[in-house]
């Protein structure tokens, strides 16, 4: 028996995510005193991920594969979990990863859990806290198949370094006849993804026009963070719609997110919901973002923005 996690990459290096799986891999693998393998596909770099955990590392290396396709990357993780009799595989919430799951699940006859929010109560059967109705709730769901497959909401577990020798091996790619190549991926051009930021500055309407969103990117640099933008604002051209977050848009689950000049509609905060602190600028009190805020600040977002950056490079500069 062993546990068998996807790890994902951009640009040949391990995503965050790769690092937060092994570390909850891990947490699972070590009770249960079985093997903790990894897939992944075109990394350059395998050595960052001995630092937590993996007990194997089995790299599939073919150009036709260089960016994601769901059916093909399905078909090689199979016949790897088939092969080392892998009864649970873990991958992450990413839009890659919810793709990918129901079509492993067919293949290995599976049992899939979505948005799992800490580590399985039971393995036999596997016993998972979800998150649900657009993570204002929480239920536990049984699955009992001889396969399981575990979707981690991202951010839901702390990554963790232990450090292990990890052994790597090669393996071709299976490749169908009557599979396509995607030849071209489009990325926002941020230099932090929104689905991996530990932090995300959000924008709204109330920055009154795409020129002004310096102040988004000047914040967002100087947290490191990933900038992103509301619904009417992607809408109106002001930024493209990769940066839409929301129930309609890319959810977000980071530690932070900060909301400046976003009023907060219904379906925004259902996609944000699952950030761990929300805090938000705005100069209406009566914002419905408020009440869900943990912080708030009534201010002019041109006023109140460039003090916090003020504040901030000057406490880094101190540090």
């Amino acid at each position: 028996m062993s546990i068998l996690i996807f790890t994902e990459t951009e640009n040949g290096k391990f995503k965050k995510s790769a690092f937060e799986l092994a570390s909850y891999g891990r947490a699972i693998a070590d009770p249960l005193g079985v093997e903790l393998m990894a897939v992944c596909f075109n990394i350059q770099d395998t050595s960052p991920l001995e630092s937590y955990g993996v007990d194997r590392l089995i790299q599939i290396s073919d150009p036709s594969l260089e960016n994601f396709t769901a059916h093909q990357y399905a078909a090689n993780m199979a016949e790897i979990a088939q092969t080392h009799d892998a009864k649970l595989v873990i991958l992450s919430s990413s839009a890659n990863a919810k793709y990918l799951a129901p079509l492993l699940a067919v293949s290995l006859s599976a049992g899939y859990a979505s948005n799992v929010v800490g580590l399985p109560e039971s393995i036999e059967p596997l016993r998972v806290k979800r998150s649900c109705f657009t993570n204002k709730a929480f239920n536990l769901s049984t699955l009992d198949n001889k396969v399981n497959i575990i979707g981690l909401s991202n951010n839901s577990y702390p990554v963790s370094e232990n450090p292990k020798e990890m052994v790597v091996e090669q393996k071709k790619a299976i490749l169908s006849e009557t599979s396509f190549k995607v030849e071209k991926v489009e990325k926002a051009s941020g230099q932090v993804s929104i689905a991996d930021a530990d932090i995300v500055v959000s924008g709204g309407r109330g920055l009154k026009g795409p020129e002004n969103w310096h102040l988004i990117e000047d914040l967002a640099s100087t947290l490191g963070a990933a900038t992103a933008c509301s619904k009417p604002v992607s809408d109106m051209g002001w930024r493209p719609h990769s940066e839409h977050v929301g129930q309609t848009g890319k959810p977000v689950a980071s530690n932070l997110y900060i909301a400046i000049g976003v009023s907060g509609a219904i379906q925004h905060l259902a996609g944000i919901n699952s950030s761990k602190v929300k805090v938000v600028i705005n100069n209406d009190p009566e914002a419905p973002f408020f009440k869900a805020a943990d912080y708030g600040v009534v201010g002019d977002a041109f006023e109140v923005v460039p003090e916090l950056i003020k504040k901030l490079k000057a406490f880094k500069y101190n540090e």
